[in-house]
């Protein structure tokens, strides 16, 4: 069963927040576990609620959102950051970068943006708990964000990209799919091909049916005896 990440949502504009938590709530693998409007009660909820993500603003009324991200790594905080500010000035990009966010995203928030980032960060967790306890170059090529290209998926350093992929779809993703159909003969529903690249349903269909599109996977439908039909994918010969 996949996890689902636990997000704090630190943001001083309480209509802006309620549009982030909406938009998290329409990403799967995701939920809100509390909503600051000042870096006091979001540096109080990090202590209790223990998120593994914040969507970080950088201005708040009674201080600023770079200072508590400084504090939570000079606190060694496992707690993972994506900014989300109005702030341009490069400056503020580069002490974020500084300070190890996984994303900077500018306002006005597009909903496409903030799941593109979202679905990234995911992946790069999933392919953290997976790796073993050592890493190749090539592994480490695919988890460092400077390797992201602009479809939001990750590409080793100094190569192109195999092929250009749409917002959502990430190739480690991809490659798993891949391995889960090297055998022409299997014939999978999504919930079984999530549960073997561990994702959920929603995930694992979106993935075959960008696989079908292309033409890699083909779908049939089984009624089987009870229940609704249910799509079950394979190997295009």
């Amino acid at each position: 069963m996949s996890k689902d990440y636990r997000i704090l949502i630190a943001e001083d504009d309480p209509q802006i927040a309620e549009i982030q938590r909406r938009f998290v709530e329409r990403i799967d693998g995701f939920e809100v576990v509390g909503i600051s409007h000042t870096t006091r009660d979001a540096n109080e909820m990090l202590e209790v609620l223990q998120p593994d993500l914040v969507l970080l603003d950088i201005h708040f009324p009674d201080g600023n959102g770079l200072a508590l991200l400084r504090q939570l790594r000079q606190g060694d905080s496992p707690c993972d950051v994506i900014m989300v500010t109005a702030a341009k000035e490069t400056e503020s990009l580069s002490e974020a970068l500084r300070l190890g966010v996984f994303d900077y995203v500018l306002k006005p928030l597009v909903f496409d943006r903030l799941q593109q980032s979202l679905l990234q960060y995911s992946e790069h967790r999933s392919t953290m708990q997976s790796t073993g306890p050592e890493l190749s170059q090539d592994m480490v090529d695919q988890l460092l964000p400077r390797n992201r290209n602009q479809n939001g998926t990750s590409t080793p350093a100094g190569t192109a990209p195999a092929r250009s992929l749409p917002k959502g779809i990430d190739p480690l993703t991809l490659e798993k799919i891949g391995s889960v159909f090297s055998d022409p003969a299997t014939s999978l529903s999504a919930e079984q091909v999530g549960e073997q690249i561990g994702s959920s349903r929603t995930t694992a269909r979106r993935y075959l049916e960008y696989l079908v599109g292309e033409q890699e996977l083909s779908a049939d439908i089984n009624y089987g005896t009870v229940g609704r039909p249910e799509r079950f994918y394979r190997k295009r010969a």
